[in-house]
């Protein structure tokens, strides 16, 4: 019990440095893209750590795995560098021994790692697509920054507004300016619309519209000479009316409930995914603990490269077949699980090779003593 509180504590502690490393990178990774929408206007500022909040469990879904299978390389590979193994092993701890106590808190992790990816993680993505959609629905008003410029339709529409009070509904000193394009899709020109002040008026059906006052408009190409100006004392601006929808469409957002018995192959496939994430914690258990039997005058970090290509591997083929189940190019009674079952034979090979070598090498050492 001893052995097996000081295993699981080594392994559970280089777990927990490892994924809060990895959560840290990816993370800042996608904060740092969803910074860039909300400086656009696409996102709102004040929802960024809700979506980061949301998007948290399917984070984790995939870290926990590749968390466990390097805290295994990184502690064991110690132990056997430090030659602790080497007297474990000398009290009789064998290979298959060391695996089932590792396994054990390899359960634990797999647990988390359902709850997350059959549960958590879609309630957040469902969670996160609702945000999106409300930030869809926002006006341009809604997202308008007063002294930034707010690049909208892709860079079509530039806005300025140099104050904006704050219930959003009168602007002072606008600056507007649009690409128009012909029916035939072809570039127009320019419009510059300059105001003094304008306001938001909402019309009974519904309808918005940008009220301009005491200002210009300027219509034209860039190096051409035929510009037009119209000094105006008031202009409407029809709004687009935004896209209000509650329906949720991504596949990592659909509940599981609503995958089981579900005849569809996207759904099939979502479903198998969901469901290997934790099988995906055994099998890399499986191979991280031979693959973390080091020796001592090679160095911890010897097998720690081929080991990441393997799990890299792993994870490459099962999304690849995860794609193949989606077209149609896989039975779905096969599924994901002929790649689990394929790690789990190179997983038992590793595990078993070792004990086989000696005992080869042994038998041939005994067959030279009698042939001397």
């Amino acid at each position: 019990m001893i052995v097996f509180r000081y295993l699981s504590r080594e392994v559970l502690l280089t777990l927990s440095a490892v994924s809060a490393v990895l959560l840290v990178i990816i993370m800042s990774g996608r904060f740092v893209k969803y910074l860039a929408q909300a400086a656009s206007g696409a996102l709102d500022p004040g929802s960024l750590f809700l979506i980061m909040g949301f998007r948290l469990p399917g984070f984790l879904q995939l870290i926990l795995p590749l968390g466990l299978f390097l805290g295994i390389l990184l502690a064991y590979g110690r132990l056997y560098l430090e030659s602790e193994m080497t007297v474990l092993s000398a009290t009789g701890m064998s290979q298959q021994r060391l695996l089932g106590m590792t396994m054990i808190p390899a359960a634990g992790v797999a647990l988390i790692v359902a709850w997350l990816s059959l549960s958590l993680a879609p309630q957040g993505a469902m969670q996160f697509q609702l945000v999106l959609n409300k930030q869809d629905a926002m006006t341009e008003f809604d997202t308008l920054e007063p002294g930034r410029f707010q690049a909208l339709n892709d860079g079509s529409r530039v806005t300025y507004t140099e104050t904006l009070t704050d219930d959003r509904a009168n602007l002072g000193g606008v600056f507007i300016s649009e690409k128009r394009f012909g029916q035939d899709k072809k570039d127009r020109g320019i419009s510059v619309l300059v105001a003094d002040s304008g306001r938001q008026e909402v019309r009974p059906d519904g309808s918005r519209y940008l009220i301009l006052e005491n200002g210009y408009r300027y219509d034209g190409s860039p190096g051409m000479a035929d510009y037009r100006a119209i000094k105006y004392d008031t202009y409407g601006v029809m709004l687009a009316r935004p896209d209000i929808s509650d329906e949720v469409t991504d596949r990592d957002a659909i509940p599981t409930t609503d995958l089981l018995g579900s005849k569809e192959l996207r759904s099939i496939a979502e479903l198998q995914w969901r469901i290997s994430l934790p099988l995906l914690v055994f099998i890399v258990t499986l191979m991280a603990v031979p693959l973390s039997r080091v020796n001592p005058r090679q160095g911890r970090f010897l097998k720690l490269l081929p080991a990441i290509l393997l799990y890299m591997a792993y994870l490459t083929i099962l999304i690849s077949a995860r794609g193949s189940l989606e077209k149609g190019k896989l039975s779905p009674t096969l599924g994901l699980w002929w790649v689990h079952g394929m790690f789990l034979l190179i997983g038992l090979g590793l595990l078993y090779w070792e004990p086989i070598r000696l005992k080869m090498m042994s038998r041939r050492g005994q067959k030279e003593l009698a042939r001397g």
